[in-house]
């Protein structure tokens, strides 16, 4: 009798890759109550969201021209993108401003949604190499994979109380860059695992664990804006990063590299800059 084979789980690149997939929970049609018709599409999941923000963005990009805030934005969506997701089934549900958006769910191949959200967040921590010291807020239960707007445009994204949660986590005051997610979510879980100690092998080819940097405060009550206080906890950093060169001047200096290929043609004189390490 031969042994069954093991269904292959997909890694889907998008939202609407995902809904493309599979059957949806809902999908009907709807009035405005003026006439105008509206679709509602959609799948229910159980899944975690992570949501980040560069912290300081508005002073940080405070002198910044356009062009370099964009290039400054767009090295913080990358690295998180190409970097932070690497063997994770994560999926970016949308960039905003200097925000992000990223999901996780068993339908998308986790095993453990919180646990690859929190994993994610770590290692942004760990490896904040131009210190955007994002704040990190996670928050889980079942949302809604949808199509949102009109015929004349319609995007996919991810809706419910978890989205509005992770937010809100990530706007919690917690001195240095941290991970907030509510108490509730944390039920089940091991620090050791969420953040493991790191083996280093010494020039003898003797392994030494460094111990994490990582600590857990006790859970606290907070005041969310318009929602009901919540129990949550914050996992610090105490990492200290102390960047070769800053995310500022990182992108002052990638712009001025176009500028000198003929690849930015500014509308306003432009001062070339060639900027050292920080």
């Amino acid at each position: 009798m031969s042994t069954p084979l093991k269904a292959v789980t997909y890694r889907f690149n998008s939202l609407a890759d995902f809904l493309t997939a599979k059957p949806l929970t809902v999908n009907g049609e709807l009035d405005d109550g003026w006439g105008g018709q509206f679709p509602v599409k959609g799948r229910e999941i159980k899944a975690s969201v992570l949501f980040c923000d560069i912290s300081r963005f508005s002073q940080r990009t405070l002198e910044l021209n356009s062009t370099e805030t964009l290039v400054f934005v767009n090295n913080f969506f990358t690295w998180i993108t190409a970097e932070a997701l690497r063997e994770r089934p994560g999926i970016v549900d949308k960039y905003i401003g200097d925000e992000m958006m990223v999901v996780f769910s068993n339908e998308f191949g986790s095993e453990d949604a919180f646990l690859d959200a929190v994993q994610t967040a770590r290692w942004m921590g760990e490896n904040d190499f131009h210190a955007f010291c994002p704040h990190i807020g996670i928050a889980s239960g079942i949302v809604t994979v949808g199509y949102v707007g009109t015929p004349l445009k319609f995007d996919c994204s991810v809706f419910g109380t978890p989205v509005t949660l992770a937010a809100r986590c990530a706007s919690v005051k917690t001195g240095r860059p941290g991970i907030v997610f509510p108490e509730r979510d944390w039920v089940g879980h091991k620090f050791d695992e969420a953040f493991p100690s790191r083996k280093r092998t010494k020039p003898n080819g003797t392994i030494w664990e460094q111990p994490t940097a990582w600590t857990m405060n006790p859970a606290q009550m907070v005041s969310m804006k318009n929602l009901p206080d919540l129990s949550v906890i914050v996992v610090g950093n105490a990492t200290v990063t102390l960047p070769q060169q800053s995310a500022e001047n990182r992108a002052k200096e990638s712009l001025s590299h176009l500028y000198n290929d003929g690849a930015y043609r500014p509308r306003i004189p432009y001062k070339l800059v060639s900027l050292e390490d920080d």
